[in-house]
């Protein structure tokens, strides 16, 4: 396995350019299941699970080519209707098909899904708004087993204990498109990768409104045909850029980023002494001194994304005074406070929170990453330590990060990648 070696790295400087959306393009790849005719992705970033689709999408019978950030997908006449555990174990957004084979061929049989451990993330809502559209369901030797004569619109609430599902909100949505009536999704996800899908469907002939908002409406037509689509830049690695910035100083341009996606992280670096300023089309992080303690919930969008709670506890565990980070989505995803405590970082867990006591600097110690964003945030914290930090579980970072490595090394971060 490969592993990154960190060193101590001064204050980061430069312009970096963040890429598309791993969790906007798996969802629309996923709804190129539902038309005959050839669909093409474009600003698709090389992480490891847009790879793990593109094989599920081939073993459905789909011919995907992939080429420079350009996906070409031909779903043609594709027979096949079941998505195997050893792939969809890997990644929890292979569910994300579910929806159009039973929309496009009224069967499938999909793996109760996998991804980061991070807690639980049960698959009830994607249920219960498939049911409602007229699908039944049997779970067999870890499968889920979908049939449906013809899905029919319907009324449907998707809220949960933790708040809206972002995959259930597009599932829903895909199957309802070519559904006999009209669709109303109810607490529907309001994030911006839910929008780019429906915004991609509209561009394959789907009648979708209110996409980013909790009231989304489906208007079902009889058949969708190909389109090409670019997908949104990633939130989530703009974010993780940003708070390199404010966690190392110096100042960054992450050119791409967009203001109204990261809302909630500006507001809680700006509050931790980080000057953050939107440009036309970029944002800018300075940091010049030592950042201050703030509390920090995790919400649906638009509140503080959970995706980079790992991240912000990283930069907390340096700051002046005490943090308290709160998980309202995942109330268990706090696998990255073990490691960081191996790098002299004081954190005390309390139910859902975390309570974060700053130091004035982390040591180097060899970690391992057990998910996507525990990785980054160690990443984050092997640059800030005091000596090289040895980082393993390099392959969770790979899952939705396009060598971010590259990047910080770009902006002046001392990374090197040691192939396993």
């Amino acid at each position: 396995m490969d592993k990154l070696i960190l060193e101590p790295s001064g204050p980061l400087r430069g312009t970096v350019e963040v890429g598309g959306a791993k969790n906007a393009a798996l969802p629309i790849m996923a709804a190129c299941l539902l038309t005959e005719e050839e669909c093409v992705i474009e600003g698709v970033p090389h992480v490891t699970d847009v790879n793990t689709m593109a094989q599920i999408l081939s073993l459905l019978g789909v011919e995907v080519a992939w080429e420079d950030g350009r996906l070409a997908i031909h779903p043609n006449h594709y027979t096949g209707w079941t998505a195997p555990h050893e792939l969809v174990s890997l990644m929890r957004a292979s569910i994300c098909v579910l929806g159009p084979l039973l929309a496009r061929h009224g069967r499938a049989k999909v793996s109760m899904p996998g991804g980061c451990i991070i807690g639980l993330r049960p698959v009830d809502l994607h249920l219960k708004g498939l049911e409602a559209l007229g699908a039944t369901f049997t779970i067999e030797h870890g499968y889920i087993i979908g049939r449906a004569e013809r899905l029919r619109g319907a009324t449907i609430h998707l809220s949960g204990p933790f708040g809206s599902s972002v995959l259930a909100t597009g599932n829903v949505m895909m199957a309802a498109t070519l559904a006999d009536g009209v669709t109303i999704i109810e607490h529907a996800a309001c994030e911006p990768e839910v929008a780019d899908l429906a915004n991609g469907l509209v561009e394959m002939g789907a009648k979708i409104t209110g996409q980013g908002t909790p009231h989304i409406r489906v208007e079902g037509v009889l058949r969708l045909h190909g389109a090409r689509h670019r997908i949104l830049p990633d939130r989530i690695e703009a974010g993780t850029l940003m708070i390199a910035a404010a966690m190392l100083g110096g100042e960054v341009t992450v050119k791409g980023a967009i203001s109204e996606h990261l809302g909630g992280l500006i507001d809680k670096l700006r509050e931790a002494n980080v000057a953050v300023e939107s440009l036309n089309g970029s944002i800018r992080v300075r940091s010049d001194r030592r950042v201050k303690g703030v509390q920090v919930t995790t919400l649906p969008f638009p509140g503080f994304p959970t995706d980079l709670q790992a991240q912000m506890m990283a930069m907390m565990t340096m700051s002046e005074g005490v943090s308290v980070v709160t998980e309202k989505i995942y109330p268990e995803r706090f696998t990255h406070v073990p490691e960081l405590r191996r790098m002299g970082a004081q954190i005390t867990r309390e139910g859902p929170s975390a309570i974060v006591q700053g130091v004035g600097r982390l040591s180097g110690a060899p970690v391992t990453a057990s998910d996507l964003r525990a990785s980054a945030a160690l990443v984050l914290a092997g640059l800030a330590a005091d000596t090289v930090t040895e980082l393993s579980g390099v392959e969770h970072l790979d899952r939705g990060y396009e060598q971010l490595e590259t990047k910080l090394t770009h902006l002046g971060a001392a990374i090197r990648r040691e192939r396993g």
